[in-house]
């Protein structure tokens, strides 16, 4: 069974020293294995190459086994690491959305959260555009701070193909919020599509006085940069 030769190999890999200070790190309530992230790549690759999969159901099943089973954090981490299988890339479609809604509520934390949206969402809204904006904007409304940010990071790797409409009203609902990872995803996606339109994003902020600090510092911090490779 897969998960369990995750388990193992993640076992295997274990460094009981590392455990505690990554665990405190990530403040997480769940331990560790004390697994860095560049074996536990390795390990996932060579785990996941001769896998298959005739449906996404099939794909989804196993993504929430290893999910659902985890007793340390670095077998979701593996989780979400099978979730970009390159023979999943079919399935990056809007019924896989139940499944990361899951791992998002669930996880409740940056890491699992950052991963998924600005990696997968991509995938789906490149392959159902228009059904995966209309969930998003639904999301961005929310009462799950990490289903809005996860709305407002979906276009993190869109570059020139980033829709700033779409953008805006991701962020719309949140841009007046307190909470930190909401305002930090906010600048944070800002700042990534400024490197492509540098001039776009300071007109954003200069016309939406309601952005905190922390959304604008981190939103402007490229532009500079981006300004003169442009």
């Amino acid at each position: 069974m897969l998960s369990e030769e995750v388990r193992s190999r993640l076992a295997a890999l274990a460094d009981p020293e590392r455990a505690p200070d990554m665990q405190a790190y990530m403040k997480s309530a769940m331990p560790y294995l004390g697994v860095s992230a560049v074996p536990l790549r390795q390990a996932c690759k060579e785990l996941f190459a001769p896998l298959r999969y005739d449906s996404g159901g099939q794909w989804q099943a196993d993504v929430l086994s290893l999910w659902r089973g985890a007793r340390f954090r670095e077998e979701r981490y593996a989780a979400i690491e099978l979730t970009g299988l390159t023979a999943a890339r079919a399935f990056q479609r809007i019924d896989a959305l139940p499944m990361y809604e899951e791992l998002i509520v669930t996880g409740a934390w940056w890491d699992y959260v950052d991963a998924i949206a600005g990696q997968r969402f991509w995938a789906i809204l490149g392959n159902e555009r228009e059904a995966m904006k209309a969930a998003m904007l639904r999301w961005a409304t929310d009462d799950n701070m990490w289903k809005r940010r996860s709305a407002i990071l979906c276009q993190l790797r869109a570059k020139a193909e980033t829709d700033l409409d779409f953008l805006a009203a991701c962020i719309a609902p949140s841009i007046g919020s307190s909470e930190f990872f909401l305002r930090k995803a906010i600048g944070w996606a800002l700042r990534q599509y400024a490197w492509t339109d540098p001039e776009a994003v300071i007109r954003y902020v200069e016309g939406h006085p309601q952005l905190s600090g922390l959304s604008k510092r981190e939103a402007l911090k490229n532009v500079g940069g981006a300004r003169r490779s442009a």
